[in-house]
């Protein structure tokens, strides 16, 4: 392991690190949320022209700290300093007037308004709305993120939205860019492009606070890092020195564990799902239609589908749950025609499903954990539900079980769902479906927004109940996660779905360019 230092001891000079100059310099930060000390004394410089990673696990107190830092939150005890200065940053309006951006993990964007529109709102002075929407296509062009001004938010996809969220604050020309899982939903080649912009604005003297879980792309991208875990400073590195896997360790107080996909190849039984020339229009002008789409999965095997964010994913899923209705035969399971049935059905049928969006879609904000787990589970025969009666004890025990098996971390039991952090929440939104041991599972972006110990627990929870008999089917834009856990692949593109070959003989250039189009061509024989 490389040497560390450590911002904590002897003070920050005006140009610490590599004669960078500091920006901005917080010292003893400190954030408590009832029992909880959500940040302890944190000490913090992001000096101009720096990609500076700050990492942790899930509950480390990182979005509490950046909150701060943009206003959104106010510290109990501690100062931030500012070009020299001392700051009072009160709200995000005053953060923005500084020069400092955000891009957050759960997107801030209203739905109902146009890309324009939700940018618009964002800044001091729009000015023109035909000239904005003109610097909008400039801009997002230029930077390899393209945008249409007029589409609507609410018909775009996750990756899209993400683009909306990074283009807004590059409009604003701050001086400091706080990106919170920034490539979560960007494709490899999306996120090559969002680096080649971080590194031209670090070279124009803009300082980027890094927030991610991809250890590979901090090492690569980021000149300096700081640690938190439970809301202390504990260590800091240059991680260009260090493996992702010493990172790691270094966030959770320990070594991560490998995932296993056990020994040999999947031992696969029956077939339990089935999908059979599925076509589906698009249900909206920006929505992609589904083109012939089949696939056989079998119990005890993972089936990776890869893709371009917009490519039917959301579409594929909703078909496959139940959320939209297709011709009866198009989906089956265990050789039960289900297209046109409901998703209460498929339930009842052992079959269990991970949305892509966890909150608002895979749990209801304001209702807590217990309750959110009765909403999927009512009718699974988990004893939630008799005689028209909500047992309250048998949810709660769920809510405690889900929670010790996954590790969900919360300040207290059965919190309200919008209180947890995202990958906490993540870790409930999957673990409240694996905890029914399906016998189909469906997930969309298992992973998304989680940690490295978190990742691992939940891709070996995925393989693991596969190799009981289940079939899993896991839809993902991490290539990374896809060759770690997947025994066979296929990639969806505009809607067609490719052969699903067995992962041994796929390469990340034939997923790539499968990505880029090739599975239409192969549309009719997957």
């Amino acid at each position: 392991m490389a040497e560390t230092d450590s911002a904590n001891e002897g003070g920050a000079s005006p140009t610490d690190r590599s004669g960078r100059e500091t920006l901005l310099d917080a010292r003893g930060l400190t954030k408590r949320f009832g029992d909880i000390l959500a940040n302890d004394r944190v000490d913090l410089v992001l000096n101009k022209g720096e990609i500076h990673a700050l990492l942790g696990e899930n509950g480390a107190g990182k979005s509490t700290l950046v909150k701060m830092f943009y206003g959104s939150l106010d510290p109990d005890a501690g100062d931030i300093s500012w070009n020299g200065k001392p700051v009072s940053i009160n709200n995000p309006a005053a953060a923005r007037e500084l020069g400092i951006g955000m891009v957050f993990q759960h997107f801030s964007l209203f739905e109902a308004l146009t890309v324009v529109e939700n940018i618009a709102l964002a800044l001091p002075n729009p000015g023109n709305m035909q000239n904005l929407a003109k610097r909008i296509e400039t801009v997002s062009r230029d930077y390899g993120l393209p945008l249409n001004p007029g589409d609507i938010v609410a018909d775009l996809p996750v990756g899209i939205r993400q683009r909306i969220e990074i283009v807004r604050c590059l409009l604003q020309e701050p001086q400091l860019i706080i990106m919170d899982e920034p490539t979560s939903v960007l494709t490899p080649q999306e996120a090559d492009q969002l680096f080649v912009t971080l590194q031209r604005l670090a070279k124009e003297d803009c300082a980027v606070l890094y927030i991610s879980h991809r250890l590979e792309e901090v090492k690569r991208i980021c000149h300096h890092a700081t640690i938190l875990r439970h809301g202390k400073v504990v260590r800091e590195c240059d991680p260009t020195r260090e493996t992702a896997a010493s990172l790691a360790s270094m966030m959770v107080g320990a070594d991560v564990a490998s995932v296993s996909s056990g020994d040999g190849e999947a031992q696969v039984g029956q077939t339990r799902l089935t999908l059979q020339q599925l076509n589906a229009p698009a249900a909206t002008p920006f929505a992609t239609a589904l083109n012939g789409v089949s696939l056989d999965l079998k119990a005890g095997e993972v089936v990776a589908i890869a893709g371009v964010a917009g490519n039917g994913q959301g579409e594929l899923f909703d078909a496959i749950s139940g959320e939209m209705r297709v011709s009866a035969n198009m989906v089956q399971i265990d050789g039960t025609p289900c297209g046109n049935k409901s998703i209460t059905w498929r339930r009842k049928q052992n079959a269990a499903f991970v949305p892509e969006e966890r909150l608002g879609h895979g749990a209801v904000p304001g209702m807590k954990l217990s309750q959110n787990i009765v909403l999927t589970r009512h009718s699974t025969g988990d004893k939630l539900v008799g005689g028209g009666f909500v047992s309250n004890a048998e949810a709660s025990n769920l809510e405690q079980r889900i929670k010790k098996t996954f590790d969900v971390r919360m300040s207290h039991d059965d919190p309200e769902a919008r209180s947890l952090s995202g990958g906490n929440l993540q870790k409930f939104v999957v673990g409240r479906e694996l905890d029914r041991e399906p016998g189909v599972l469906v997930v969309n972006q298992p992973t998304w927004g989680v940690d490295a110990g978190a990742a691992a627990l939940i891709r070996q929870a995925l393989i693991d109940l596969a190799r009981s008999g289940s079939a899993v089917l896991v839809i993902s834009q991490d290539l990374d996660e896809i060759f770690e856990i997947a025994d066979r692949i296929a990639v969806i593109s505009r809607g067609f779905l490719s052969a699903a070959e067995p992962a041994t003989q796929m390469t990340r250039e034939r997923v790539g360019l499968l990505m880029a189009g090739g599975a239409e061509t192969q549309g009719e024989v997957a």
